[in-house]
């Protein structure tokens, strides 16, 4: 089951030429930059009060209330089949679907989910819906609560993905039975306990799941506009710039890039080598690798903010501005590093769960140049998309004589997310 802890297993082997890849990422930054930087002069994304409404039928049959309630049944009902899988089906991880369900169909299945349909894990989460069922046989407000701390933000959120990421990359038996177990059951007491003092309200920022989904349906082209709640086709960026500026936004955009890096060297022979060989331990070891990749993309970012305040002038938040920016990085490190494990492992688990004893996955849909060429350009284009948003940002916040200036920390930034990136790939 090591292809569901680590990703899509080795990719060291695949035909990618480093000097091409480099050059066509270097090329691929450069001219953007410098196109923006000519022609991009006044900001252009007006985040949530952009997009067009859908009609009025789709409005009506998103928001209906069989809707909502057929999709809270399939997220209970995905949750009760894991556990029940969990708790009596077979001990080998190959003819069991659970781990893949929770490894493969929720976590890396949200990605493609979020962008195609918006922030899907809200109306599935079953979490929500045991607590709303909760309130509703002792008669109180799902929405009632404490406030929550203002300082709180998505904390609880970096802290619950990084939880994940160690059990999947780092813990001895990540698709054991009794690990996923305990994991779930800690999981789902820490966030219905948050849920029964603050309310419904804990889950929009403390919610590992749905804060990662949130995070990455800011790209989709589907949206709500705040102020009424109407359902809009929108540009991805206008979805990216609303992204809002809370506390942990940045740490947990920071786990989401470093816990995906630290997938992508963690089956290096020389890092398996070195893990193995540890006088502490291989657990403790990959523990503070897998804390390390994420304190070095952290770093490297606040590293930037700083310069970027330095240049530009005086900045309230210089964390929080340009960390929506990161999102679509993140993304191309997702896409790249779990697309074939998707579309390989996604089918085998759910013939698995439909009765057959432990079958083949399909062959990939890609050839290994094509799956190499995927790659690359899922690190490429998300890197450019990053520019993009973070050079609106900059000319809205910084006076025009400072805008191009202020920027050049955060290319320097993509450059080297990018040279990690691409080195993963190809080292």
């Amino acid at each position: 089951m090591d292809v569901l802890a680590h990703g899509i297993g080795a990719q060291h082997d695949l035909p990618l030429s480093p000097f091409y890849a480099f050059a066509g990422a270097f090329a691929a930054l450069f001219v953007s930059f410098l196109a923006l930087g000519l022609l991009w002069s006044a900001s252009r994304f007006r985040g949530d009060l952009a997009g067009r409404p859908l009609p009025a039928a789709v409005q009506r049959a998103a928001d209906a209330r069989t809707t909502r309630v057929a999709a809270r049944a399939l997220g209970l009902a995905a949750a009760l089949f894991v556990v029940v899988y969990l708790l009596l089906g077979p001990a080998d991880p190959d003819r069991n679907p659970a781990p893949g369900a929770v490894y493969v169909l929720l976590w890396v299945g949200l990605v493609p989910a979020s962008l195609l349909f918006g922030p899907v894990w809200r109306l599935l989460n079953p979490l929500r819906t045991l607590h709303l069922l909760a309130c509703r046989a002792l008669g109180r407000d799902p929405d009632a609560g404490r406030p929550l701390p203002v300082r709180l933000g998505m904390w609880p959120a970096a802290a619950g993905l990084l939880a994940f990421t160690w059990l999947e990359l780092v813990a001895p038996d990540p698709a054991s039975p009794t690990a996923l177990l305990l994991f779930l059951a800690l999981y789902c007491a820490v966030h219905l306990a948050g849920a029964a003092r603050h309310g419904a309200h804990w889950f929009d920022h403390a919610d590992a799941f749905e804060v990662y989904s949130g995070l990455l349906a800011r790209l989709s082209p589907l949206g709500r506009r705040p102020a009424d709640r109407c359902l809009v086709l929108r540009s991805p960026f206008n979805g990216l710039d609303a992204t809002p500026q809370l506390p942990g936004l940045v740490a947990t955009v920071c786990v989401m890039l470093g816990s995906t890096a630290y997938d992508g060297f963690s089956d290096a022979p020389s890092w398996i080598t070195t893990v193995q060989t540890s006088p502490l331990g291989r657990t403790t070891a990959a523990t503070l690798g897998l804390l390390g990749a994420v304190a070095l993309v952290a770093s490297l970012y606040a590293l930037c903010a700083g310069a970027t305040r330095l240049l530009s002038g005086r900045l309230a938040h210089p964390l929080t501005a340009f960390a929506h920016s990161l999102v679509p990085i993140a993304l191309g490190y997702l896409v790249a590093h779990y697309f074939t494990l998707f579309v390989t492992e996604g089918p085998r688990t759910v013939m698995v769960a439909l009765g057959a004893d432990n079958p083949a996955p399909p062959e990939p849909p890609l050839g290994p140049g094509g799956v190499a060429a995927l790659q690359v350009l899922a690190i490429v284009l998300g890197h450019v998309l990053g520019v993009v948003a973070a050079h609106d940002r900059s000319v809205r916040l910084f006076p025009p004589g400072r805008a191009i200036a202020g920027q050049l920390p955060l290319l320097i930034l993509m450059i080297a997310y990018t040279v990690g990136g691409l080195s993963l790939l190809i080292a």
